[in-house]
């Protein structure tokens, strides 16, 4: 009976192609404004924090060239030097996974690329947003909202106070657009509110 059961489900997932997206889950390595669960789970509702991801050798930079004309995170890796950075991988169902795709803008300045490390003991296999080098400009700066997102973020899942200090000196601008900055201050404040519940 048991074997039965089995073939029918086979058969029946096989010509479902809805129904195995929704029941498939990936791994997205967040290190930007969607390190913070609430402004993630805004964009694609399914995803689920599973720990803290060192990323030894990379360092963390805003100068990935946006369409609002500011700069947003990137990160690269710095010769002779030893940096650190850290992301945060999110359990996300596949269904979602290209709405996320749209709002990160893959092949429209990021690009996606697939990393290894360990987590708990196990080595998990996750997806990165990457910048594209056409789309690299180290004079741009972030405007001041999106930096708070990532900082937020960073204190949200209490990373190391010197990497959240670092961010917190990199230089930011008012975005010029105020509907968008009252739109993201909206965002940054129920991101401060959550921080403070969880005493961060």
């Amino acid at each position: 009976m048991a074997k039965r059961f089995d073939r029918f489900l086979c058969i029946f997932l096989g010509h479902n192609e809805s129904v195995i997206m929704a029941l498939a889950r990936f791994i997205s390595l967040a290190y930007g404004s969607n390190l913070h669960p609430f402004r993630l789970t805004q964009r694609v509702c399914s995803a689920t924090p599973i720990g803290v991801v060192p990323m030894p050798g990379k360092r963390l930079a805003f100068h990935k060239r946006s369409d609002d004309g500011s700069g947003k995170c990137l990160f690269y890796e710095p010769r002779g030097t030893e940096d650190m950075m850290y992301g945060v991988a999110y359990e996300i169902d596949m269904a979602e996974k290209p709405i996320l795709d749209d709002l990160e803008g893959l092949n429209k300045g990021y690009n996606e690329q697939q990393v290894s490390f360990p987590l708990n003991g196990v080595t998990r296999h996750a997806l990165v947003y990457v910048a594209a080098s056409t789309h690299i400009d180290a004079t741009l700066v972030p405007y001041t909202w999106y930096k708070d997102m990532v900082v937020l973020g960073a204190r949200y899942h209490r990373l190391p106070a010197d990497y959240i200090a670092k961010i917190e000196a990199v230089v930011a601008v008012l975005d010029p657009n105020p509907k968008r900055a009252a739109d993201r201050a909206a965002i940054v404040k129920n991101m401060r509110v959550i921080n403070a519940a969880q005493g961060v």
